[in-house]
């Protein structure tokens, strides 16, 4: 064989060895938005599939943004916001319920079709993190509560299909990072400081805490019901943490990427997403015993933010700025592979 020939198979191999790796990759890049003029951490996102719509939190621009949900085109701006957070798209009526942690801290109703804020419930300060129980249509708004300096803080009750403020109850801690609550909408699972809290609904009474083992700053949660699982994510060290919920104890935990803030567990797939700085871990799960790390994605700088959505085999990542003066912002939307 000739030497040109001998490079020529070598290449071939070579490229073979790279196609079949992406092809075999959970995760493949397909469009990436770029966000010019963008600074600062990005939230949360909201889903409107029949819209065909995405809505992420831009905290320091101040605004919620829209994006096609099929080809990532950014096609609208909503304003009037101090610090928006978490996000909460109700297609029955067409609205938006925005978190919003400005200094007018409050949670504000935007109309879905002329993008305007409709009206707004004024909370104590602190309005951050918020989870919606489908069951009951009450969204948990967590906030600091009447007493700033307490080492405690509170989770508002919104009525989220009459736009009412019916209810409060207290935490321990200082806030409540992630929260996720069961199918029958009667138990809420919530990240508190240093532990997790599980409250009952119905009494909005704290029956168990339980301790993060040798870590801090839990900033994402998943539920596996039907295998008596939780998934918690900590940055310090950056963890990823598997709960029995019938005991209360670690069964196991993998390191996983750092700086996080959102974790998927994709159902049909047996797998688990944390998005951070950098990359996505993902880990797949064996048995609800045994999990592995699969492969850290590379993404971007701050890529924490993140929705899945599994009526696509879509994950929607956002690039946040953070304080780097250079650093991209930008949309990413990956195609979750077999």
């Amino acid at each position: 064989m000739s030497k040109s020939s001998v490079i020529l198979v070598a290449l071939l191999l070579v490229t073979a060895v790279n196609v079949n790796g992406q092809s075999k990759a959970p995760l493949k890049l397909l469009h990436t938005t770029p966000l010019a003029g963008f600074a600062g951490d990005m939230d949360h996102f909201a889903v409107d599939l029949k819209g065909h719509r995405l809505f992420l939190t831009a905290e320091v621009h101040k605004t919620v943004e829209v994006f096609d949900l099929n080809t990532g085109e950014n096609i609208h701006s909503i304003t009037g916001f101090g610090t928006p957070h978490e996000i909460l798209f109700r297609p029955d009526s067409n609205t938006l319920i925005v978190a919003d942690g400005g200094s007018d801290s409050s949670v504000r109703l935007v109309d879905g079709k002329t993008y305007q804020i409709i009206d707004s419930i004024k909370l104590p300060p602190g309005v951050d993190s918020a989870e919606y129980n489908p069951v009951t249509r009450e969204y948990y708004v967590e906030n600091r509560g009447p007493d700033a300096s307490a080492d405690t803080h509170m989770i508002s009750i919104i009525d989220a299909k009459s736009f009412k403020h019916t209810g409060d109850f207290t935490l321990p801690g200082r806030r409540s990072e992630a929260m996720a609550i069961d199918r029958a909408g009667k138990k809420m699972y919530v990240n508190l400081t240093d532990e997790v809290g599980v409250v009952d609904l119905p009494t909005r009474k704290l029956t168990a805490r339980w301790p993060v083992p040798d870590a801090h700053v839990q900033n994402a949660m998943a539920l596996d019901e039907p295998n008596h699982r939780l998934f918690i994510a900590t940055r310090n060290p950056a963890k990823l943490f598997i709960f029995n919920t019938d005991t209360g104890k670690v069964i196991a935990s993998l390191p996983c990427v750092g700086v996080n803030d959102d974790m998927t567990f994709d159902t049909r797939r047996k797998r688990i997403y944390v998005t951070g700085d950098g990359a996505t871990s993902v880990f797949a799960q064996r048995d609800a015993d045994h999990y592995e790390h699969i492969v850290d994605v590379p993404t971007g700088f701050r890529a924490k933010t993140s929705l899945y959505v599994p009526e696509l085999n879509r994950l929607y990542i956002a690039v946040s700025g953070g304080n780097k003066p250079d650093a991209q912002v930008a949309l990413q939307i990956y195609q979750v592979q077999p």
